[in-house]
């Protein structure tokens, strides 16, 4: 808490506008666009490496969260006041930071994966500046964003190595693996969360964020598996102008099933769940059908 108060004594509302901005850059919602961006229009393979880091450590971020379950700083000393604009994204526990392994997973990924250095220099900049205004806006402490940058690192590097340095051929027995340990992932999070919710350890706000991220694993998981082996779709049209409106597409049937389908089934554990998987699978599976059956090919 000391750091932190360090910082709530140089705060000013300048700071606190371009940090608030910064921070926004490890939202949920960035993340999606910018992934479909790449997994659709960009780098395929690249976009698989930066979705398996998103996942795993996202999903152990939430696992750790419930199971060690640290409250925000300002739960733990009233007297700590962080900036109330803030508070309205940060929800559930403190322990490890969700923001900062989100940025962490993105740009940390495409830092690793691109070759440019000042791309890299700028990907890895994004990382610690997220991880800096989640501290400065005083929701998370030094010990949250640390342990969430760490945790997120040695998940890249293992889907870096899996995926990228080790390109021998593949089939269809060892396209399971990356896909059958989200799956496995997956399950144990709803597990834990169920068995702490029954017995009143967690709140049901809790629960739900854990089993968003766990469906929305199970979707990636299938989805990845049946692309790479069945779809096998290609990011490369003719021209700018199709990359956008593929894009724009896309993007319009992401937002239908993650606000639009919320209208009609509404919310719930189980519905959030679905929601979720069935989010991802359009991402991986239903749109690059879309892709491959009505998007003219650059030839």
């Amino acid at each position: 808490m000391g750091f932190l108060r360090v910082l709530e004594g140089v705060r000013a509302p300048f700071l606190d506008t371009l940090f608030g901005l910064i921070t926004m850059l490890g939202e949920e919602t960035i993340a999606i666009i910018l992934l479909c961006a790449i997994y659709w229009c960009i780098n395929k393979r690249m976009a698989y490496g930066i979705g398996v880091a998103y996942f795993l450590s996202g999903l152990t971020a939430q696992g750790m969260k419930i199971c060690f379950r640290i409250d925000r700083p300002w739960v733990i000393d009233p007297s700590f006041n962080p900036v109330p604009s803030a508070m309205k994204t940060a929800t559930g526990y403190s322990f490890p930071s969700g923001h900062t392994q989100s940025a962490a997973a993105l740009y940390g990924s495409i830092g690793v994966y691109i070759k440019q250095k000042w791309a890299k220099i700028i990907c890895f900049l994004i990382v610690f500046l997220v991880a800096f205004s989640r501290m400065y806006l005083g929701v998370h402490t030094l010990l949250d964003v640390s342990v969430s940058i760490v945790i997120t690192f040695i998940f890249i590097f293992i889907t870096y190595k899996l995926l990228i340095v080790d390109e021998n051929p593949t089939g269809k027995k060892r396209e399971l693996f990356l896909p059958i340990l989200l799956i496995l992932f997956s399950a144990a999070i709803i597990i834990i969360a169920a068995l702490l919710f029954s017995n009143a350890t967690i709140e049901e706000a809790y629960v739900t964020d854990c089993l968003k991220a766990a469906g929305a694993g199970l979707g990636f998981a299938v989805g990845m598996y049946v692309e790479r082996v069945y779809i096998r779709f290609s990011v490369k049209t003719k021209g700018i102008v199709w990359q956008f409106i593929k894009l724009v597409i896309g993007i319009v049937g992401v937002l239908a099933f993650k606000e639009g389908l919320k209208l009609i089934v509404g919310t719930g554990l189980v519905v959030d769940t679905v929601r979720y998987a069935l989010l991802i699978i359009w991402v991986t599976i239903l749109f690059p059908l879309l892709i491959k059956r009505f998007v003219p090919k650059n030839v």
